[in-house]
């Protein structure tokens, strides 16, 4: 659960700067600007004044930007403790798919909370990181293994 609310925060602060750069930019360029000659009306400067519509383009694509790095950020963050995932380790093999698995990049929280599993290729589209939690702590999983090599 705190991993959606932090993401819904992230993206309510996202909204909100958008909102505010949004108003900036109306209130550089004047509604009045143009009018229906019949009317009287005034126009919306869109797509009547080309600086207005250049500056909204490239709002848009801030907007869109914006959304994709919060969307990234997110999915490579620990589902429990909210850091960032740490420790990229290549797993699998190009040449040998099929006898020793496809090849992903594994990451792992460094409080030992659970391993992200990202596959680096995508032959049938797109697939989604496949989240595996760790029930006991990493850490003691691993001195244990190395006590029983000695």
């Amino acid at each position: 659960m705190k991993y959606w609310g932090f993401f819904l925060a992230k993206l309510i602060v996202a909204a909100a700067i958008m909102l505010v750069v949004g108003e900036a930019i109306e209130a550089m360029f004047p509604r009045k600007m143009f009018f229906i000659v019949a009317t009287g009306e005034p126009l919306a400067p869109f797509m009547h004044d080309l600086g207005y519509t250049s500056a909204m383009m490239v709002f848009s694509l801030f907007c869109c930007g914006l959304l994709y790095l919060i969307v990234w950020d997110q999915r490579y963050r620990c589902r429990t403790c909210l850091r960032r995932l740490r420790m990229p380790v290549a797993a699998g093999s190009w040449p040998n798919m099929f006898l020793i698995g496809r090849p992903r990049r594994e990451y792992i929280c460094i409080y030992g909370h659970g391993t992200l599993k990202v596959p680096e290729e995508q032959i049938s589209g797109s697939s989604k990181p496949d989240w595996q939690p760790h029930d006991d702590d990493i850490w003691k999983e691993l001195e244990s293994f190395e006590e029983t090599k000695k």
